[in-house]
């Protein structure tokens, strides 16, 4: 595992491609495997989707685990993906809000309805033909949100096939930087886009201009 940041309290991954979080029938989950590789239990913080690579979060007791899932559980971190696109959204740039309610075979969908929505903002911009860049900002931690959200808007997720994304070498999701606190102290960790064909042509293109929007907006 490629490990960002080491602390006493915690632990940074980039999580790799096609492992879960946790164990899926004889398959143990990366935290089973991590934790049995470093010869300590791990907490995860938070979770992302088997498909998704990048920021993962670790607590390394229980003390730390509580502290920074409070702060998720309060919204108080700040979280930035990066995904591709075979097709062209609605619009732009925006705001995708609306209920996640259960679909077929564990599928999700957004709804009209506003109860407790998923939230995410977005930008887009055209990387080359029939590819397009996203930079993805959720507010709310809701399951499978993102791939629902770019599903929404007429673009799924090159390589999310469940979305209708179509086939690629991996689904094209990557949580690319995590800001947080720690004992008082902001954190912030990026995790470089090191897997996937159309990430390793366009990953220096994409990173380049989804900087230039986070110093546009003062986010960097």
């Amino acid at each position: 595992m490629d490990i960002l940041r080491t602390d006493p309290d915690y632990l940074v991954i980039n999580k790799p491609a096609g492992i879960g979080m946790h164990q899926e029938g004889a398959d143990p989950g990366l935290v089973r495997l991590l934790s049995e590789q470093l010869g300590e239990q791990l907490y995860p913080v938070h979770r992302l989707d088997k498909i998704t690579t990048g920021v993962l979060l670790l607590a390394r007791n229980s003390t730390a685990n509580r502290e920074l899932s409070r702060q998720f559980a309060e919204r108080s971190t700040r979280k930035w993906y990066l995904a591709l696109s075979a097709s062209k959204p609605t619009k732009k740039q925006g705001l995708i809000k609306g209920d996640m309610e259960k679909a077929r075979g564990g599928s999700w969908k957004l709804a009209r309805s506003q109860n407790n929505p998923a939230v995410t903002r977005f930008y887009s911009c055209l990387l080359a033909e029939r590819l397009r860049g996203f930079l993805l900002q959720p507010e709310t931690g809701k399951t499978h949100q993102l791939r629902v959200a770019l599903k929404s808007q007429g673009c799924p997720i090159l390589g999310d096939e469940r979305y209708g994304g179509g086939p690629a070498d991996r689904g094209y999701l990557h949580a690319w930087q995590l800001r947080f606190a720690y004992r008082g102290e902001p954190v912030c960790v990026r995790a470089p886009l090191t897997f996937g064909q159309h990430f390793l042509t366009h990953g220096d293109q994409l990173t380049a201009w989804a900087d230039a929007l986070l110093a546009a907006h003062s986010e960097r």
